[in-house]
C-alpha cells in the first residue's frame, strides 16, 4: 500500500472519530471545535481564535454557561407554559363558579316550590291560608319565609308553655316538691374511644338518690340531649320507674348558645322546684331555683349523689315554704354540696357545744340545790 493511499484513509478515520466524540462533548468544547474549523477572517491570526477558545473554557470552569440561544428559547417556552396553565386554571374556576351558581339558583327555586305550596288534608285537597289572595310568586315566597320562621322559633322556644301535665289530685299522691335533674355529667359520664364508640358510665349513688327522694320529690329528667339519645339511657338507669317525666332538648329555650331550662314552663309552683345541673347557664332565667354541681369526671369513688340526696331530703323534711330562700344561700358557692356539708358540720358542732353547756348548767344547778337543801335541813334541826 502506497503512502498516497494511506493518507486519505487516515484523514477519513480522524473525521469519523471526531464526529463520534462530538456527540458526547459538552457545549463549550463543541463550540470550540466549531470555531476551530471555521476560516478565520482576513488579517486575523491563530492567536485570536485561541484567545476566544481560552475565554470560553475559562467561563465554563467558573460555572457560567456559555452564550447560546437555546436557554433563552427554553425560558420563553416555560413562561408560555405557565401562562397557559394559569389561563386554564382561571377558566376552570370560572366554570365551577358558574355551575355552583346555577345549582344554587335551582336549589333555591326548589325550596320555594316545596315549602311555598299550600298544605293538603288527608284527601289531598289544598288547605287555604292567609296568602291565597297574593300573586302566585309572592304566595310561594311568603309561605317559605313563614315555614322557616316557625322552624327557627321551634328551635329557640320550648315546644309548649306547659311542659308537664297538671299536678295529680286526690286520691293520687302528688309529692310536695319537684326535682329536675340533668342527665349528662350529673347522672352519667360520656366516654368515647375508637374501638367502642360512645359509652355512658353510671354515677355511684343514682339508685340511693331515687329511692330516698321518690316519696318527697316529683323526679323529672330534663336534659339538653335529644330524645333519641337520652330515652334509652334513662331506661337503663331507672328500671324501677322512679322518674315520673322526661324532657329533652326540644323543651329547652335556646339563648346565647346555651340550652336554658325555663322553670316557668314546667306547670309547677316555682317555689317548690329545685333544678340540678352542672352549668349555671342552664337555669340562668331562675338562678335561685338551681344548683350547679361540678361535672363528674367518671371517678368511681365519687360520693356527690349521696350528699345531694341528704341535702334535698333535709329541705323536704324541714317543710320549707320556698326552696329559693335556701338555694339562694348557695348561689355563689363553687361546690354547694361541700358548702352544705361544711355548714352541717358547723351546726352539729354548735349544737354539741350548746348541749354541753346546758348539761354543765344543770349540774351546777343541782349542786347549788343540794347545798341549799342541806343548809335548810341544818337550820331546822
Amino acid at each position: 500500500m502506497s503512502a498516497s493511499s494511506v493518507f486519505p484513509m487516515c484523514v477519513r478515520a480522524s473525521r469519523g472519530l471526531t464526529r463520534g466524540l462530538s456527540r458526547n462533548l459538552p457545549p463549550a468544547v463543541d463550540l470550540l471545535r466549531t470555531l476551530s474549523t471555521e476560516k478565520p477572517p482576513t488579517g486575523a491570526t491563530g492567536g485570536a481564535t485561541g484567545g476566544l477558545a481560552q475565554a470560553i473554557l475559562q467561563q465554563q470552569s467558573q460555572g457560567q454557561p456559555p452564550p447560546s440561544d437555546g436557554g433563552q428559547r427554553e425560558k420563553e417556552g416555560e413562561q408560555g407554559e405557565d401562562k397557559k396553565q394559569k389561563e386554564n386554571t382561571a377558566y376552570a374556576k370560572k366554570m365551577v363558579l358558574r355551575l355552583a351558581g346555577i345549582m344554587g339558583l335551582g336549589g333555591a327555586v326548589g325550596i320555594v316550590y316545596i315549602f311555598g305550596t299550600n298544605s293538603v288534608d288527608e284527601q289531598g285537597n289544598q288547605i287555604p291560608d292567609e296568602f291565597d289572595r297574593d300573586p302566585p310568586v309572592v304566595q310561594q315566597l311568603k309561605r317559605t319565609y313563614k315555614y322557616f320562621k316557625d322552624y327557627r322559633q321551634m328551635i329557640i322556644e320550648p315546644t309548649s308553655p306547659k311542659l308537664l301535665p297538671d299536678p295529680l289530685k286526690e286520691p293520687y299522691y302528688q309529692p310536695p316538691y319537684t326535682l329536675v335533674l340533668e342527665l349528662t355529667d350529673v347522672l352519667l359520664h360520656p366516654e368515647w374511644s375508637l374501638s367502642t364508640g360512645w359509652r355512658f358510665k353510671k354515677r355511684p349513688g343514682i339508685d340511693y338518690l331515687f329511692q330516698q327522694l321518690a316519696p318527697l320529690y316529683e323526679i323529672v329528667i330534663f336534659t339538653a340531649e335529644t330524645g333519641m339519645t337520652a330515652y334509652p339511657l334513662i331506661d337503663s338507669i331507672d328500671p324501677q320507674g322512679f322518674v315520673m317525666y322526661r324532657l329533652f332538648r326540644d323543651a329547652t329555650r335556646y339563648m346565647e348558645g346555651h340550652h336554658v331550662k325555663d322553670v316557668s314552663c314546667l306547670n309547677r309552683d316555682s317555689s317548690k322546684v329545685i333544678l340540678v345541673d352542672c352549668t349555671r347557664e342552664a337555669f340562668s332565667l331562675q338562678p335561685f331555683n338551681g344548683m350547679a354541681l361540678k361535672k363528674w369526671d367518671g371517678n368511681s369513688e365519687d360520693r356527690t349523689l349521696y350528699d345531694l340526696a341528704n341535702f334535698l331530703k333535709t329541705i323536704a323534711l324541714s317543710g320549707v315554704d320556698d326552696v329559693r330562700s335556701v338555694l339562694e344561700n348557695y348561689a355563689l358557692e363553687d361546690d354547694p354540696i361541700e358548702a352544705f356539708k361544711r355548714r352541717q358540720a358547723q351546726l352539729a358542732q354548735e349544737e354539741e357545744q350548746r348541749l354541753t353547756e346546758l348539761s354543765q348548767q344543770k349540774k351546777q344547778g343541782l349542786s347549788l340545790g343540794s347545798i341549799a337543801s342541806r343548809f335548810w335541813r341544818s337550820k331546822q334541826q
